[in-house]
């Protein structure tokens, strides 16, 4: 979908300490050929703090960024991948007591990886029929990846989970960024990859604890093979790149700045950079690599790396790329404004 008047006026990322790969190494966390093959500096994680309160810190920040008052917030969408902290419990509701205090609409997102992007897609639906010049709509994510469910290092080969909450406001007021396009594919035969052959379970984690990804994708390869997989995956990331572009009124060549999911550099360069014919240096690798793939936060907390470190100028596009289990991929063709004043937290 094209966008003429829909901005991001605020973004905000809560990061918590950083643990160096080297040191995961050399405890045994993790495997010293697979940490060469991510090629990752460090990863963020968590002392005790959940996704939801992780969110709610990073709302707080983006918000009084963005200049936005609780009346003008209109929605509220929080994206997750795994467990938020308690169980039959609204993690969104707890980030808008604590974020905001308002009474609108406040929804959970669940679409993995792609949760964020999702997230942004609803938001922009609704915020475009909106007839007030002052709505916004706050997106938060947050995720804490941590034992006996999951295994940061080991659940998903060739992806090491960092802990993080992020948060972005959508408004339909001037901000320091200008959404230009925004769409979605999705691929419903390949949900069985991140299912395999499991049966049905009757609580979390019954089958295999903690998850393991790699045991799910090769059940599913060894039904349909390499070929039909890398066939679906291929085409519904090519078609949802060129339709954002397309929307956007600009070519791939266009584009300044690729925020890029936090996979490590093996996944990252057979996924996207060899595919687009991407050099790491117009990408957020430099820092990713330092926090590792934050679930659904990725594209979040990479546009606010490239606001807050200024290396996105006015004038320049930003493209956000994210892909999640299910299969869905969303593209965002997103231009600088302004160079934002913000207070680093």
């Amino acid at each position: 979908m094209r966008f003429e008047d829909l901005y991001i006026t605020g973004v905000g990322v809560h990061i918590p300490r950083r643990v160096a790969v080297a040191d995961a190494v050399e405890r045994g966390d993790l495997d010293e050929r697979l940490a060469r093959r991510t090629d990752l500096a460090s990863i963020a994680v968590s002392d005790g703090a959940t996704g939801p309160e992780m969110a709610a810190e990073a709302a707080r920040t983006a918000l009084r960024r963005s200049g936005t008052v609780p009346l003008d917030v209109e929605l509220i969408l929080h994206a997750d991948v795994y467990y938020q902290g308690h169980d039959l419990w609204a993690p969104v509701s707890y980030i808008q007591r604590e974020a905001v205090g308002n009474r609108c609409p406040a929804i959970e997102v669940r679409q993995l990886s792609n949760g964020g992007m999702a997230a942004m897609e609803l938001a922009a639906g609704m915020l475009n029929s909106s007839g007030l010049r002052t709505s916004s709509a706050l997106l938060t994510t947050g995720d804490r990846f941590c034992t006996p469910g999951f295994d940061r290092w080991h659940s998903d080969p060739g992806t090491v989970y960092g802990d993080a909450g992020t948060a972005l406001v959508l408004s339909r007021r001037p901000g320091f960024a200008q959404l230009r396009s925004l769409c979605t594919v999705s691929e419903p035969e390949l949900e069985e990859m991140h299912r395999g052959d499991d049966p049905f379970g009757a609580e979390p984690f019954e089958v295999r604890q903690p998850m393991d990804l790699e045991a799910t994708k090769q059940a599913f390869i060894d039904k349909v093979g390499v070929s039909y997989s890398v066939a679906r995956v291929t085409a519904g990331q090519s078609e949802v790149l060129k339709r954002a572009l397309s929307e956007a009124g600009c070519d791939l060549s266009d584009i300044d700045w690729f925020v890029l999911p936090h996979f490590g550099r093996r996944r990252l360069t057979q996924t996207f950079l060899r595919p687009w014919n991407l050099d790491r240096d117009v990408t957020t690798w430099a820092w990713g690599r330092t926090v590792g793939h934050l679930g659904a936060g990725d594209q979040f907390a990479g546009l606010a790396y490239l606001a807050e470190s200024g290396s996105a100028k006015p004038g320049q596009r930003c493209l956000l790329a994210g892909i999640g289990a299910g299969f869905t991929w969303s593209c965002a063709v997103v231009e600088i404004r302004r160079t934002p004043s913000w207070d680093n937290p």
